[in-house]
């Protein structure tokens, strides 16, 4: 057959919206997707003839790439994931999961329209931020608190507000670089104030603060080294003693948390990171920290300090296009209130709980990955193993979790070849490689996926 009469076999659009499966496609999608799809399986099925191929080109042999291009366009862009990783707070996989609590908060409100900025009591107009400040201020001592969007933007409308203009003295120790590489120093310079750098990389003094004070001083910035260790000859400055220069000069301090860990974790075998509350206990003027990390809710930054401060960042014509919506206020309202009861939190918050469970349990649910993966044995070394997980998130940097993770060695396929096909698979499996090895760590994974994992695992070895 010449490649003229392949051609002219070639359905046309209409035809294929006319067809059976046109009509079904019409009843369970949107029209300009199917055209959409047909139009771009026709062209394909076009460039296949023109280029010498032998293609079979009737709707019934087009229909399943047509349908295949419908599902890949109508499907969402944001999916959700397995994470094999063992990072628990993994910045690109959406950082913190949401409790249950958070989520029906947010399902419950968004649902229906709600007091946002609208009070109850006396039917007038109110702020977002009264629905929440209560309990922020309840569990950290706090004299008041504002959220904003996120950590970066918390820290960026302090420096806007208290010191635009004016010079900012922070440690070089402290002047870190964050997700995306957003750097302290370019915060500073976009909020309009002026970096003052003291001290060297590894140790700053007491004495390197006070020399730097000045009648242009706004502000004291400490930065708490949340994603990164400097170790060895080290000298950092307490809070506590910047605040007293502070308090001495009459310039307020600003401690960046960062992680925004809202229970002691010394108990569950984590140190060397401080609370919220021992912060605000040292009589910090204001305090910042993320949502989504160690406090396992939604993306948000919270300040938190004294109250006419947080009056002064309150009205900051900033503060509107950084506000949050009411969907974040509902999931971090939920997650905060989950605090009221430790226990039930580390329990019920997935950052926490994945982080601090026994790793005896982490083993167990390694075992049944592994018990749930004997359709590959004949295709596939498989094996349980020790092995290490990591907080992630730009959090408890130098502390590794023990782990057990279900370790792959395929015999069919590269190491590389499986680890795509587990990626590119539905639900995507994002795993790491180590050696010759793909590992599934057990502490990410939820027990409700573990049939699904499987599927996928399966699924990649029959391709």
């Amino acid at each position: 057959m010449t490649i003229q009469e392949q051609l002219s076999q070639l359905p046309s659009v209409d035809e294929c919206l006319k067809s059976a499966y046109g009509e079904k496609w019409l009843s369970s999608y949107a029209r300009k997707t199917v055209l959409r799809a047909i139009r771009e399986v026709i062209e394909s099925k076009r460039k296949e003839i023109l280029s010498g191929a032998n293609a079979d080109v009737t709707i019934d042999a087009i229909s399943r790439d047509i349908e295949t291009a419908i599902k890949k366009h109508s499907a969402y862009k944001l999916r959700p994931i397995i994470n094999a990783t063992g990072i628990v707070i993994h910045t690109n996989l959406g950082r913190s999961i949401l409790s249950d609590k958070a989520i029906e908060h947010i399902t419950t409100t968004a649902r229906s329209f709600s007091n946002l900025e609208y009070e109850i009591s006396t039917g007038k107009r109110g702020k977002r931020y009264s629905n929440i400040k209560d309990i922020i201020r309840e569990l950290t001592g706090a004299e008041d608190a504002v959220v904003v969007n996120n950590n970066a933007a918390a820290v960026l409308i302090c420096l806007d507000t208290f010191a635009k203009g004016k010079e900012v003295i922070v440690s070089r120790g402290e002047l870190v670089e964050i997700g995306g590489s957003f750097r302290i120093p370019e915060v500073m310079k976009a909020s309009g104030a002026i970096l003052r750098e003291v001290g060297t990389t590894n140790k700053t003094h007491l004495a390197d603060y006070e020399n730097a004070l000045c009648g242009n001083t706004a502000l004291l910035l400490k930065v708490h080294q949340s994603n990164y260790k400097v170790i060895g000859f080290t000298e950092e400055v307490p809070i506590e003693k910047l605040l007293k220069i502070g308090r001495e000069y009459k310039i307020p301090v600003v401690d960046d948390l960062g992680s925004g860990c809202m229970i002691n974790l010394e108990k569950y075998g984590v140190h060397g990171e401080p609370t919220v509350q021992e912060v605000v206990k040292t009589g910090a003027d204001i305090v910042t920290f993320s949502g989504d990390k160690l406090l396992g809710g939604p993306q948000a930054g919270i300040i938190i300090g004294k109250e006419k401060l947080i009056q002064k960042i309150q009205k900051n014509p900033l503060l509107r296009a950084m506000r949050i919506d009411k969907m974040t206020l509902a999931s971090l309202e939920a997650t905060f209130m989950q605090y009221l009861d430790e226990e039930k939190a580390m329990k019920e918050i997935p950052t926490l709980r994945m982080m601090t469970e026994p790793v005896e349990i982490i083993k167990k649910r390694a075992k049944k990955i592994f018990t749930s993966l004997k359709d590959i044995a004949g295709k596939a070394e498989i094996a349980v193993v020790p092995d290490e997980s990591q907080a992630g998130g730009g959090s408890l940097p130098e502390i590794n979790f023990p782990t057990f993770a279900v370790s792959i060695k395929p015999s069919g396929i590269s190491v590389n070849e499986l680890e795509k096909r587990l990626r590119l698979g539905d639900p995507p499996v994002i795993a790491r490689i180590k050696g010759n090895a793909l590992l599934i760590d057990a502490r990410t994974i939820q027990d409700k996926e573990i049939k699904s994992l499987a599927g996928c695992v399966t699924s990649a070895f029959n391709n």
